[in-house]
């Protein structure tokens, strides 16, 4: 049995809530410009409120070329005119606090946009007091790139600037200079930065690529990846050794941790895409790291209910002592649930993410079935894409507009959408959805209003249950009641030995408060939630 933490009278919000991750570009446009903002944001919290999330992270708004929309930051501690001022920010935090919605801001530390004044200072000569607050390393003696690191957007990681001789480092874009973060000045700089926004009542950061702070003060080449698949990213045919996830990088979590902590019930989540033994070391020593380094093991694992039970049986054992788990099915940078699993099967994933144990992050669009949307080449925005054709590393298809409403352009603009729509938005919206009882829609509301209020589900254990290989299956137990979760990973019946009890749930919305005799009948692609007896 894994251990589970005791609920309190005051429960930790971003322990026992819901996290729903907002892509601005793509929310809500209210001004026309084809553009999502934060006026439009405001405007669809009641919608917020009714699915029943507690948290709202959003991506970047802060002023940038958007050479690779917004994650390209040209000052951390305003808002871009396109997604509105920073009086829109304040209106929006009030209005989603009035509504009990917290706001998580995406922290970019690991490299600014190539338009930032600290990069301009430090790029003006190498005598220039911020200098040192990029990472400038002299040529090879033959002319050539300082080591062999490779950006994640394609080529090699350092640019050649003619002015003053010396190679800057970028881990991906070459608009995208990586920071020193070596050097204590830049830390206290974005430690400002942080609390600048929490004392406009931002409730916590998502901290952009946490992995990669810290670089090889040797600067040593990167070894070769024996197992580099073909038809991958090029970045892959190494392995980033030297160039991420360096020891040293836990200093650096801790104190952003510490700043988080000098202000009451914030959090603080770091995106790690490492495995799972590495992962789980961002939860720092003592736990004082990030409250939750994103668990993405659910984007890639295989979706068959053996591996997705031995993934879950390999994170809860790797977990320190305390540490809070958490899981996510979606984010603006890999394909949507509904095409990598297929339609039947993404609700059985909501089941899935809803009830394992921890905190779940759900991807705006996701509680409606938006598919992956297929990009033309004209029509492409991503940068990476561009950098990188042909491979299918295109991250426009996860970003398209949300689909409100049956009306032009999806209720999303009146204006010209920035990417195109999927065709079924007519019929796969959420207005349709919202008045369809057994829409998958409605499954997510009955889902995390069920989380919110059944302790079970939030601080009860977890322990798997011997099924076939169909079926996952797995009990929340709380002070001596528990919950059975079965899901069926395929399309053909399957049955279980349950005990007696009660059907919560299912996935198919029609089977609520039937009696379960011992032994459990599923449907192909269905989920179920039993109250045992």
């Amino acid at each position: 049995m894994t251990s589970s933490s005791k609920a309190t009278a005051a429960s930790i919000w971003w322990q026992a809530g819901t996290i729903y991750q907002i892509y601005p570009r793509s929310f809500q446009d209210a001004n026309g410009d084809g553009v999502g903002d934060l006026k439009g944001i405001i405007g669809r919290l009641p919608y917020l409120h009714q699915l029943g999330v507690d948290a709202i992270w959003i991506s970047p708004i802060f002023p940038s070329p958007m050479a690779d929309f917004g994650y390209d930051i040209s000052d951390y501690i305003d808002i871009d005119p396109l997604f509105g001022t920073l009086a829109d920010f304040d209106a929006l935090v009030e209005a989603a606090h009035a509504q009990g919605l917290r706001i998580i801001l995406d922290l970019v530390p690991n490299h600014t946009s190539d338009a930032h004044p600290w990069f301009l200072e430090s790029r003006s000569s190498r005598e220039n007091p911020k200098r040192d607050w990029y990472i400038w390393r002299d040529p090879k003696p033959d002319g050539s790139a300082p080591t062999n690191w490779l950006s994640e957007f394609g080529g090699s990681a350092w640019a050649y600037d003619e002015a003053t001789e010396q190679y800057y480092y970028h881990a991906f874009l070459d608009r995208q200079p990586d920071l020193n973060w070596r050097n204590p000045d830049v830390r206290d700089a974005i430690y400002e930065v942080m609390r600048f926004w929490m004392r406009r009542g931002v409730d916590g950061f998502r901290v952009d690529v946490i992995w990669h702070l810290i670089k090889d003060d040797q600067y040593r080449d990167n070894p070769v990846n024996p197992n580099y698949v073909a038809g991958r990213p090029p970045h892959e045919t190494l392995i980033t050794l030297y160039s991420a996830d360096r020891p040293e990088t836990q200093d650096v979590v801790a104190e952003m941790r510490q700043v988080v902590d000098e202000f009451e019930d914030r959090v603080l989540i770091g995106e790690v895409y490492l495995p799972i033994d590495r992962l789980v070391a961002y939860y720092g020593e003592d736990l004082g790291g990030a409250h939750l380094p994103f668990n993405f093991a659910l984007l890639s694992a295989p979706w068959h209910a053996p591996d997705i039970a031995d993934l879950i049986a390999r994170y809860e054992a790797a977990l320190p002592l305390g540490a809070w788990p958490n899981w996510v099915l979606g984010n603006h940078d890999r394909p949507r649930v509904a095409t990598r699993v297929g339609e039947a099967q993404a609700r059985v994933a909501a089941m899935l993410l809803l009830t394992l144990r921890g905190t779940s992050t759900l991807y705006y669009g996701d509680e409606i079935g938006m598919r992956h949307v297929p990009i033309a080449p004209d029509q492409v925005q991503d940068s990476f894409e561009k950098n990188v054709p042909g491979i299918g590393v295109g991250r426009d298809g996860c970003r398209t507009p949300m689909q409100w409403a049956a009306s032009a352009n999806a209720g999303f603009t009146s204006g010209v959408p920035w990417l195109p729509l999927d065709d079924d938005f007519r019929e796969n919206n959420a207005a349709a959805l919202a008045v369809d009882p057994r829409s998958i829609l409605s499954l997510y509301v009955k889902l995390i209003a069920l989380r919110k209020r059944t302790t079970e589900l939030v601080f009860g254990s977890y322990d798997p249950v011997e099924t076939q290989d169909a079926v996952l299956a797995y009990r929340r137990t709380y002070d001596d009641q528990s919950l059975l979760i079965a899901l069926n990973f395929t399309s053909e019946p399957a049955s279980l030995h349950v005990g007696a009890g009660e059907v919560l749930i299912s996935t198919e919305l029609d089977r609520d408060g039937e009696n379960v005799p011992g032994l459990l009948e599923l449907r192909g692609n269905e989920g179920v939630i039993v109250r045992l007896r």
